[in-house]
């Protein structure tokens, strides 16, 4: 048997470990700088000094500590993961939609998850209550996205991204009638919050009460990433190999719309990340999902950390994730779908 495609599956998966031990360093080093500039800055030396002190219980330099421990740690936890999640929802729906144009944003799951929100606080709902109304939300807008083109029938790419932005402009009128007729400044501005996307108001609580859906969800769909590939081929193709299809699906458009919807509980609705990494990746890692997925993810939290500190430190005042992101995805968008070569009219 010829060794070539040995030697070259072996050089891939060298070069597959590379990619990732590069992105984890370049991940890790933006967490150390994010923790340490703001205006209080922190240097390392202090940084590690709050930690042991933290660890062993001795007196310290309480204002350090609070910055550190209360303010930056767990906004750059936050970043890195809500940017993570997000990146591989992303990659997620455009594999089993077979449609690199979608993204939770673009598909309506993130406006249906931030109406939720929204209603939760109108109701004063806590985390749970939240996280619960998003997530049944963002499933009514994924629902009526993938509805619309059914009811044309027409299962085209384009059909498939108006119908979502139809149902995004659909829960963004919601969203606008919540804000009108809210009689509460609090509940007002906490709205506004969840719509232009933040991570300033981040407490210890709120990210420590995700985590562990992000994890458990995170760790499901990369062990579904084989059947993603699968489900990439098509219908037909997946059946033929003993996939159940329908059920594999919805277990993915289930667990990814979860995801989505606990990153929108706690941030707001932050677009394009969903959008623009999963081509990054595939760039760099090709389009097989079990390579492309953590590449994604770290790809993910790389740009949300980065956008984030810059929208912390740029002015004296906080810009919205959203604003950034924005700059940046749309352009690249527009170049997308002159890629794609995608007829508008």
């Amino acid at each position: 048997m010829p060794a070539g495609p040995f030697i070259l599956s072996a050089m891939k998966n060298t070069k597959h470990r590379h990619l990732i031990i590069v992105l984890s360093t370049i991940l890790l080093s933006l967490m150390v700088i994010a923790c340490c500039v703001g205006r209080y800055t922190v240097n390392p030396q202090d940084m590690l000094y709050a930690i042991q002190t933290k660890m062993t219980g001795e007196p310290g330099n309480l204002a350090m500590e609070n910055v550190f421990f209360v303010i930056r740690l767990p906004r750059v936890i936050a970043a890195v993961s809500i940017g993570a999640v997000l990146s591989l929802c992303g990659a997620v729906y455009q594999g089993i939609f077979k449609n690199p144009l979608v993204s939770p944003d673009l598909l309506g799951v993130s406006k249906g998850a931030c109406v939720g929100a929204a209603f939760s606080i109108l109701l004063g709902g806590g985390m749970l209550a939240r996280q619960l109304s998003a997530f049944a939300f963002g499933i009514i807008a994924m629902l009526m996205t993938m509805t619309f083109p059914k009811l044309l029938r027409n299962q085209s790419n384009l059909v498939l991204v108006l119908a979502g932005i139809i149902t995004s402009g659909f829960m963004d009128s919601i969203l606008g009638l919540m804000k009108f007729t809210s009689e509460n400044d609090t509940d007002l501005a906490a709205i506004v919050f969840w719509q232009m996307g933040s991570l300033a108001s981040i407490k210890v609580h709120e990210i420590l009460s995700v985590l562990p859906v992000f994890a458990v969800g995170a760790f499901i769909l990369l062990s579904l990433s084989f059947r993603i590939n699968i489900l990439s081929f098509g219908d037909i193709e997946a059946q033929s190999l003993g996939v159940n299809v329908k059920k594999i699906r919805w277990i993915i458009i289930l667990i990814a719309s979860l995801l989505t919807a606990s990153a929108v509980c706690i941030s707001g609705t932050i677009a394009w990340i969903g959008l623009i990494m999963p081509h990054l990746a595939r760039m760099l890692a090709g389009s097989d999902h079990i390579k492309s997925l953590p590449v994604t993810m770290l790809m993910g939290g790389i740009f949300l950390l980065l956008i984030d500190t810059i929208a912390r430190t740029a002015t004296s005042l906080e810009i919205p994730l959203s604003v950034l992101t924005g700059l940046i995805g749309a352009p690249f968008f527009a170049w997308l779908l002159y890629r794609q070569k995608a007829k508008v009219s």
